[in-house]
């Protein structure tokens, strides 16, 4: 059997085109757009790799690779073991992929030639067992789940637009996960605020919201704040977060969130809501912006913007915005699909509608445009005198 299978590799590897892993490793430095393969069984991939691969098991290729690149004329650049390379190309090769090279002696060759190589976080049997259908993902996977697992998200907000979005990214495995609320747990907010059960009322909604994700999720590090946030404690609390994710009630502390989020290059993922209506946009705040000013360059007037508690707000209808909320962060940890950046995406419930609209950056915008006049946390409250100060966001 042994000898046959030999028999075999020797007539496949003629029929692909074959580089040393030193010119695999040069011409990954020279392309720009190039897709490398591992194609070694998952397990494999995760004890190392090399950098910038994307793991495809050879027995999911034909399968799965048109997830990866559906472009027939793309440059793919393939290994595995010795053997599994050669016949990886000829695979895609049959396929129709013109442009496939596989790596001479594989992995292992690559190892041999001491050329950088690469490996995730290691998942314990018990994240496994819990994160297997993640794992199952392509664009998830075991590195996928490590970026999760690593990943710091802080949630302004443990109400209506919070409970969901915290939620589904403590069940995602999120490693850490901030609550910053200093309210109350109110009746009123049972009828949305899926966080908190009429056993919390009375009691802080940081706490109440702890309690609840360390129950979903024991493995995720939730930090409770029973704080408001102010330009006396926002810095330091960003400090420790790599991403933002907005659900507060009051446009004092939305302007806040951006101006902080821009000053320390964290993005910001918004979402409001308005009795059958939501909306949900991720801002860079960087150089390329836009921000949430660039989009509200000022607070609206207070009959405009009346709150929930004067206004309603459709009770499920927060389900949904957070829950959008949670895959846009979700996402961006992945560095997979595309993003609400520079986009706002307008949900109407009563229709099923979802319509999505291009957000540009205003180069005259205070705080990230070319000249920027605001370059320092100012007194928000005063800034936002004169509106209601809550807005149906909770």
């Amino acid at each position: 059997m042994g000898t046959a299978f030999d028999q075999y590799i020797a007539r496949v590897k003629p029929e692909v085109q074959g580089i040393s892993p030193q010119a695999a490793q040069q011409r990954l430095e020279e392309a720009n757009a190039i897709l490398l393969l591992d194609v070694r069984e998952r397990e494999d991939y995760a004890n190392g790799y090399i950098p910038g691969a994307e793991n495809l098991p050879r027995g999911f290729l034909e399968l799965q690779i048109e997830g990866k690149s559906n472009d027939r004329s793309a440059a793919i650049l393939v290994y595995g073991d010795e053997n599994q390379g050669p016949l990886a190309a000829r695979d895609l090769q049959k396929m129709g992929y013109t442009d496939v090279t596989c790596i001479e002696g594989g992995f292992d060759a690559w190892v041999a030639a001491d050329l950088p190589r690469a490996r995730h976080r290691a998942l314990s049997k018990a994240e496994v067992q819990r994160y297997s259908r993640h794992l199952l993902v392509p664009e998830v996977g075991e590195k996928g789940q490590g970026k999760l697992l690593d990943a710091r998200v802080l949630m302004i907000g443990a109400g209506g637009l919070g409970s969901p979005a915290a939620f589904y990214l403590a069940a995602a495995g999120v490693g850490t996960i901030g609550i910053v609320d200093a309210d109350m747990v109110d009746v009123t907010n049972l009828q949305r605020q899926i966080l908190h059960g009429t056993s919390d009322l009375g009691r802080p909604k940081a706490i109440s919201a702890y309690e609840t994700l360390r129950d979903l999720n024991p493995g995720c590090n939730v930090v409770p704040y029973v704080d408001y946030l102010s330009s006396d404690n926002v810095m330091d609390i960003l400090a420790d977060y790599d991403i933002v994710v907005n659900g507060c009630d009051n446009f004092p502390t939305r302007y806040l969130i951006n101006d902080a989020c821009v000053f320390t290059r964290k993005p910001l993922v918004d979402g409001s809501i308005f009795r059958f209506d939501g909306q949900v946009t991720v801002f860079t705040c960087d150089s390329e912006g836009p921000c949430y000013r660039c989009l509200y360059p000022e607070p609206p007037p207070a009959e405009l913007a009346p709150s929930c508690a004067e206004a309603g707000v459709l009770g499920v209808l927060p389900g949904t915005v957070g829950v959008i909320q949670a895959t846009e962060a979700v996402k961006l940890i992945l560095g997979q699909g595309d993003p609400l950046i520079g986009k706002l995406l307008m949900y109407d419930a009563l229709s099923m509608n979802f319509k999505t609209f291009k957000i540009n950056r205003d180069p005259n915008c205070p705080v990230c445009g070319d000249n920027p006049s605001v370059t320092e946390l100012i007194n928000y409250e005063a800034f936002c005198s004169g509106v209601n100060h809550q807005v149906a966001v909770d």
